[in-house]
């Protein structure tokens, strides 16, 4: 029977505190109750309220026990998994008294009882993964003993850069010898391939829509201050989402590579503006796969589809946009490779370097055979797992994909076995700098045999501060609730992000990547090129990773 009150006397269905990842410790005796925690927390996962405290007392000579009962203000977490803590830490930082603070639970059940509904559960950030990686656990050991390491990096003109497009053998190269001097003969009916000179970091997609405006226009404004003012040719691919139009019809569209995939968003608005651009884009990127999702589409949900998103990506607003995962009009992968590189070779007047971006499978050799025998393939992309997203169910980025260190590595020895290991460019894409070691991964991936590496979680980090961890803290990218303004198209939040100081810091964050290049390359002896499939100056502390890589095996 139940009570009179209504209320049930067992607690049936209901969760403890200790089966969510983060507990929210707040302290009564520094809170002021001003309220600006609860009302900043992006999930609801706080919220102030009143509790009835009994105390008891008692008084004078023969004092009798006296119960009194008073009403007091507190700040409560919600035992709803509908509205679990991220660990944000948002509310941390607003409060004035240093009163509340997310704590993880290494014990949490969370993915016990997240999964509700029939529905598998989704997220968005990165893998749940922790553990240090395999780029992580290699290090340089190939030291030059003919110049001084220690002087080396600041005496030595470097050329840190690397060339995305295809890049003809020398007995190919149509050559000639004119008054002594050598030129090209511009009258062979030979295909060149059109060759860029880039920074090997790149900055890789992640799309308008995606991204919030401010986030998107600071990595932007960065990567064209690198340019112009810094001269390092560090391009940015724009993700599936299309492009601004003010910035198709700009100068500084050569610094940017533009994204195809199977929604196909924006492409009218790209194809029309293309007798209007004074600069060709730097490349076109194809998309097939994305590490963190292999095999799965894409969405962008329908509150993210505002006016300017709408216009850019020439759709009715607030409607659900879906990628498919493949490529719908192409009978084949093999198929759809080809043709889809000559056509946008052609849309250019083969002026561009076009490539595919593929996750990284154990079937991206197969992809790579097919390019390395088609002379208008520029490179090609592999996203290794830990590749980020802004949504994807959860088995997929924890449990699915391909790591990358070893992927890049057997394209690279496959390529050395066809000969043509200087001819097609590797970029790997998928957990670089995820403890933030951004060069020591970079310069690891290009020894292994990759020409470039493409970055898009680290620079989020780095350049918005965001909150997203392996520990699943925060990687609320899919909700359009981003704490940070990041990945949301909210006004109110993403008021939050300068992105005058985003940009300041994407130009901050190259330059001192730049600087540590050079310090590992340097005592290796080059500052001319970049040494890419030198595996010999590798080397790990375990056997297995060592035989691998096909890398050297110290401890």
């Amino acid at each position: 029977m139940e009570p009179a009150s209504g209320l049930r006397l067992d607690h049936n269905h209901q969760l403890s505190l200790r089966e969510f990842p983060y507990i929210i410790r707040w302290r009564d005796d520094r809170c002021k109750r001003c309220g600006k925690c609860t009302a900043v927390c992006p999930v609801k996962a706080i919220e102030p309220t009143v509790k009835v405290q009994r105390h008891v007392s008692s008084e004078g000579d023969s004092p009798a026990p006296k119960a009194e009962r008073k009403v007091i203000q507190v700040v409560e977490q919600v035992t709803d998994m509908e509205r679990y803590c991220t660990g944000c830490g948002t509310c941390t930082l607003v409060c004035p008294n240093e009163a509340i603070e997310p704590e993880f639970n290494p014990q949490n059940k969370f993915l016990h009882y997240k999964n509700k509904g029939g529905e598998g559960y989704k997220r968005g950030g990165r893998r749940n993964d922790p553990s240090i990686s395999t780029l992580d656990r290699l290090k340089f050991t190939r030291i030059s003993m003919l110049t001084d390491p220690a002087l080396d990096a600041g005496r030595h003109e470097f050329r840190i850069r690397t060339l995305l497009g295809r890049i003809l053998p020398p007995e190919e190269l149509p050559l000639k010898i004119e008054n002594n001097k050598l030129s090209v003969n511009k009258d062979s009916a030979k295909f060149i391939p059109p060759v860029r000179e880039i920074y090997p970091i790149m900055i890789g997609s992640m799309s308008i829509g995606a991204l919030s405006p401010p986030m998107w226009e600071g990595l932007a404004m960065g990567v064209s201050y690198l340019n112009e003012v810094e001269g390092m040719p560090v391009v940015m691919c724009s993700g599936e989402g299309g492009m601004p139009p003010r910035l198709l019809k700009s100068k500084y569209l050569k610094y940017f590579i533009i994204q195809i995939a199977s929604g196909y968003f924006g492409w009218d608005e790209i194809i029309h503006a293309l007798p209007h651009m004074v600069e060709d884009p730097a490349a076109i990127e194809i998309k097939y796969g994305q590490g963190a999702k292999p095999g799965d589409g894409g969405l962008l949900m329908a509150q993210k589809v505002l006016k300017l998103i709408a216009s850019i990506r020439g759709v009715p607003q607030f409607i659900d946009l879906a990628s498919p995962p493949t490529h719908q009009t192409k009978y084949s992968i093999e198929e759809a490779v080809a043709k889809m590189i000559q056509s946008m070779s052609m849309a250019w007047g083969f002026r561009v370097p076009v490539y595919p971006k593929i996750s990284g499978t154990r079937t991206a050799r197969a992809v790579l055979n097919n390019l390395a025998r088609n002379p208008y393939a520029a490179a090609l992309s592999i996203d290794g797992e830990d590749g980020g997203t802004g949504a994807a169910y959860n088995v997929s980025m924890d449990k699915m994909g391909h790591p990358i260190a070893s992927n890049i590595r057997e394209c690279y020895l496959d390529l050395v076995k066809q000969g043509k290991q200087n001819e097609l460019p590797l970029i790997a894409a998928g957990g670089i700098g995820k403890k933030g070691n951004l060069a020591a991964n970079a310069a690891a991936l290009i020894m292994l045999g990759a020409s470039a590496v493409s970055i898009g979680k680290y620079i989020m980090q780095a350049a918005a501060d965001c909150f997203g961890d392996e520990f699943n803290r925060c990687n609320l990218c899919n909700t359009g609730k981003c704490p940070r303004g990041i990945t949301t198209q909210d006004p109110k939040l993403y008021r939050r992000l300068d992105a005058d100081k985003v940009a300041e810091r994407v130009v901050e964050t190259f330059k001192a990547a730049d600087v540590e290049l050079r310090k590992i390359f340097a005592p290796m002896g080059r500052s001319t090129e970049l040494p890419i499939g030198m595996s010999d100056g590798l080397s790990t502390d375990d056997k297995a990773m060592a035989e691998r890589l096909g890398i050297n095996y110290a401890c």
